[in-house]
């Protein structure tokens, strides 16, 4: 009985980490980013992480990509505003790294979204 509880309290935790973040996606045009498994102390890991953003926000910015002149700018805009807005909390990570500091791995993610 006690494996039965804990299996579905495992189950409950993980579906509470999964669920928000795609209903963020579609709902809100926002993506969670994770760099719980990189080392940004280092220029490798700062370079994953930022290629992570650049394509969490080509999955947010879904403007139909189109060889129209408007929404090619809408989309290259969106996309750049979103990288743009992500910018701080990149540094903030960055700089955490560098000094030492200790992040709880569920926390170490950035949200992306689209405006």
């Amino acid at each position: 009985m006690l494996k039965t509880i804990t299996a579905v309290a495992a189950l409950v935790v993980a579906s509470a980490l999964v669920v928000p973040t795609v209903s963020q996606a579609q709902e809100n045009n926002s993506m969670r980013v994770s760099y719980a498994d990189l080392n940004l102390g280092s220029s490798i890991g700062q370079h994953r992480l930022q290629t992570r953003i650049t394509g969490a926000a080509k999955i947010v910015c879904v403007i139909e990509d189109s060889r129209e002149m408007a929404l090619a700018a809408a989309t290259k805009d969106c996309r750049s505003d979103a990288v743009a807005r992500a910018q701080p909390a990149y540094e903030t990570a960055v700089a955490n790294a560098k000094r030492g500091s200790v992040t709880v791995l569920d926390a170490a993610a950035l949200v992306i979204t689209a405006q």
